[in-house]
């Protein structure tokens, strides 16, 4: 029954809401779990009170953590705080569990601390209490409240309170009130000069609510108000304070003011709210930026990476959610993600030397400084908009239960899903990472390529194989246990001595639903969810293979790859097996799900097939097949689907450089569109390496069109070397490589791109500017004849001949000899001349 609190409050009986946040807590009686929930109504923090955390022990051990949980809690208040009671449950290998209880967080984290210390064996003991009391009750996400005790939280309070609640799963989509905000510093990062807000109330999808709204586009400035040349731009709302304090507190105020569900930014952990961290603690403020008063809570590891939690409110960094969503870019600066998505970048035109501008816009220019500053919170919901990145990260939380915030966490997700219902079969995880190990478990088969230049070369895939063979060959944790019991007729063998239970298996079951969803949402060109499946879906064989991840055991990852070398071999002789006199099929390459099948024909044959006609009529012979022999073969349904995906009309195999062989995972080809327009596509090559310049990369591509095409090339090559070396090809000649780790940690390794860090930072400290690569980066040089510098403060001559022998050259070996050229006898006469 639904109870009016204390100020007269009557909610309908039911109503949806969406986990934003969770938290244990030590309450009086036990542990008190809180859930910030976002509903159409409004926040509501939902509070489960007096609760134990629990995991697991074996039976075969009671005694001995009996003794040991009694001389820990002797004598002290805790004495009562734990209880070991027999459950009906086994661990993979049938022995018996008991079930350890305890009340309070602080015995909690003792008692861990001293069974482990003396060996005994635990089982699940790493799974936060909060996430489990969602977990064991199938929470992902979303939850229906179907009765509860109300309260109101008080005057001038958005949010409600919520006790004793009867809940249940529920497919809800929430609309979430999402805050954009980033800070303007000095250049040293010692003072703090601007906040900018830019707050959105974003249309969930499918919702019949209008478009994202927007409701706050604010700076808050340090200083007297200024003025600017420039006063006929659109009008700003800026705020300006006396003092950092007095902004800062003015920042707490608009959150708690505008009351957002997510606060995002661009590296916005590391830097932001790093920062605003420090300068709180340096002026004596508590950082309160959560919901209810709560402050920011910073939990860093001791490699510098760090995460934050907030309650109420969910923090997402921009870099690392696109990241998560498998979005790449060569460069993750805010400048260059907004230029790619969204066509247009920062206020400031010289990105590169912006430190020095912002400091001098905060002293003569502040509106100019305001309307950068706003700008980048602008840019970043809109790259939040464009890559639908809420609408991911939600369509995640509903399928797996990881929380909006969550970084990666694909092992977190298996457990999510997987372990409730590995309970309900009657068992338990087994101890962490304790599977079997030292067994064959490769990873994908990559085939040896036969190089050459081709024409008519089709790509056949498989639709997620990993997931179709787990599907089709019931390869599960708990089928292995369960297989590892039973007769060899009631299973489907696997390798590595693995065998699995055609009883009840639970992963396939899983991948089953997740399958029909990603069709439905491919249907409905619902993007978002669909690659939220497939990140989970592929994710899953990477648990069973890591060592880290709690199901690791060599017979369940083996049994996924070997079964998968083992269909790719057994596909391409299945496919090489049909020709005859009228078509030939060769297998040039293959790797992991994909194979390249050289299709060749009669010239000028009256019987000649479109090679687009063959490909598809490949892909339901092969399926066939398949269906038939896993039916003969294994008793199972087979659930492989291969797919015709491209018809190259042109295909490049390179070799290996310096050698014969053909490479693997680099190749080029040129596909061909209903309007005869030629796209070229590009594998592992020098085109798409951010490694290599600019002009290496249009090099790529210009010259293997001209192949590809059967265009003239020579003297368009000859005419590219004579620019290179007159020096119009400069602004091309630029490197970009990463820093992998800190610079200061290269200490053996030397290799140009961290000789030319090494410079950039001695002008910069010259300067008196911060260093830049202290923690990693991208470095961008110059090969000069004195070495590797750095494209900003380069002194020296450019090293032509170096571009000439270690960019152009190895682009053209790789193609010009299949065409009976050189490249050597076509640029000799250029180089001479210089």
């Amino acid at each position: 029954m639904t109870h009016a609190g204390k100020n007269g409050l009557n909610p309908p009986e039911k109503r949806s809401g969406f986990v934003l946040t969770q938290q244990a807590r030590q309450g009086r009686q036990g542990l008190d779990f809180q859930y910030w929930l976002s509903t159409d109504q409004g926040p509501v923090r939902w509070l489960v009170r007096d609760q134990e955390a629990v995991f697991f022990t074996l039976a075969e051990e009671r005694q001995q953590v009996q003794e040991l949980l009694r001389s820990l809690f002797s004598g002290n208040a805790a004495a009562n705080c734990w209880r070991l009671q027999p459950l009906q449950l086994t661990d993979p290998q049938g022995r018996s569990v008991d079930g350890l209880y305890l009340n309070q967080l602080e015995a909690l984290y003792r008692a861990r601390e001293q069974l482990q210390r003396f060996g005994v064996t635990l089982i699940e003991d790493d799974i936060r209490p909060a996430e489990r009391y969602l977990m064991e009750r199938f929470i992902c996400g979303g939850l229906q409240i179907n009765a509860g005790q109300w309260q109101s939280a008080g005057a001038g309070s958005r949010w409600q309170q919520l006790e004793q609640a009867s809940i249940a799963p529920c497919d809800y989509r929430p609309r979430l009130r999402v805050l954009s905000f980033d800070i303007e510093t000095s250049m040293r990062g010692q003072e703090l000069y601007s906040i900018g807000l830019y707050g959105v109330l974003a249309n969930g999808r499918d919702r019949q609510t209008g478009p994202d709204k927007v409701e706050l586009a604010r700076v808050l400035m340090r200083g007297a108000e200024g003025s600017s040349g420039d006063e006929a731009q659109e009008p700003l709302s800026i705020h300006y304070f006396p003092s950092e304090k007095a902004l800062l507190q003015a920042f707490m105020d608009q959150v708690r003011e505008f009351d957002p569900d997510m606060l995002i930014g661009w590296n916005l952990i590391d830097f932001d709210l790093r920062f605003l961290r420090a300068k709180a603690e340096q002026l004596g403020l508590s950082l309160n930026l959560g919901r209810g008063g709560g402050a920011l809570k910073w939990h860093e590891r001791e490699t510098g990476w760090a995460r934050v939690s907030l309650p109420g409110r969910v923090v997402v960094d921009g870099i690392d959610c696109l990241k998560g969503a498998t979005f790449q870019f060569e460069s993750y600066s805010l400048e260059a993600v907004s230029q790619q998505l969204l066509g247009r970048g920062k206020k400031i035109d010289h990105v590169d030397q912006r430190g020095n501008e912002i400091t001098r816009l905060f002293r003569h220019d502040k509106l100019a400084l305001a309307r950068y500053n706003l700008e980048d919170c602008r840019l970043v919901w809109q790259i939040f908009a464009k890559a639908k990145l809420l609408d991911y990260l939600i369509e995640r939380s509903c399928l797996t239960g990881l929380m909006l915030d969550r970084v990666g966490g694909s092992a977190a997700a298996f457990d999510h899903l997987y372990l409730p219902r590995l309970h309900r079969a009657g068992r338990t995880a087994p101890p962490y990472a304790s599977g079997e190990a030292g067994m064959s478990s490769p990873g994908g088969y990559v085939m040896d390529s036969r190089p050459g230049l081709y024409q008519d070369v089709l790509v056949l895939d498989f639709k997620s194989l990993y997931p179709s063979l787990i599907r089709s060959f019931l390869i599960d944790p708990h089928g292995l246990y369960d297989g590892l019991e039973q007769d060899a007729e009631h299973c489907v063998e696997g390798f590595n001595g693995a065998r699995f239970s055609r009883r009840h298996p639970i992963l396939p079951g899983l991948i089953a639903t997740l399958w029909q969803a990603r069709d439905q949402a491919k249907a409905e060109q619902n993007e978002p969810l669909s690659r939220a499946i497939k990140i989970i879906m592929n994710s899953f064989y990477g648990v069973l293979g890591s060592d880290q991840c709690r199901f690791f055991d060599h017979r369940l990852s083996g049994s996924i790859t070997l079964r998968g070398h083992q269909v790719l071999m057994q596909s391409r002789d299945f496919i090489e097996g049909l020709s005859d006199d009228k078509s030939s099929y060769t297998v040039i390459y293959g790797d992991t799900d994909s194979l390249f099948v050289w299709a060749q024909q009669p010239p000028a044959s009256v019987e000649s097939i479109d090679p687009v006609l063959l490909g598809k009529q490949l892909v339901v012979r092969l399926n066939d097949w398949w269906r038939q022999r896993l039916q003969a073969e294994h008793g199972v349904e087979s659930w492989l689907e291969i797919e015709f995906e491209t018809h190259f009309q042109r295909f490049l195999m390179p070799t290996i450089r310096g050698s014969e062989r053909g490479s693997k995972k680099r190749y080029a080809g040129m596909t061909v569109d209903q309007h005869g327009e030629p796209t070229l596509v590009f594998k592992g090559l020098e085109s798409v390496r951010s490694d290599w310049t600019p002009l290496a990369r249009r090099f790529q591509q210009q010259l293997y069109r001209r192949v590809f095409l059967n265009q003239p090339y020579r003297h368009w090559l000859k005419q590219q070397v004579e620019a290179l070396l007159a020096g119009q090809c400069d602004d091309e000649l630029v490197y970009r490589k990463r820093l992998r780790r800190p610079l200061q940690e290269y200490v053996k390794s030397q290799p140009p791109h961290v000789q030319a860090a090494r410079i950039e930072e001695q002008q910069r400290q010259q300067r008196g500017e911060l260093p830049k690569y202290h923690r990693s980066g991208s470095v961008s040089y110059l090969i000069t004849v004195q070495g590797a510098q750095p494209a900003e403060y380069c002194t020296a001559s450019i090293d032509y001949q170096h571009y000439l022998e270690k960019q152009l050259k190895p682009v053209a070996e790789a193609i010009l000899p299949l065409v009976g050229d050189s490249f050597e006898q076509l640029v000799e006469p250029q180089q001479s001349l210089f």
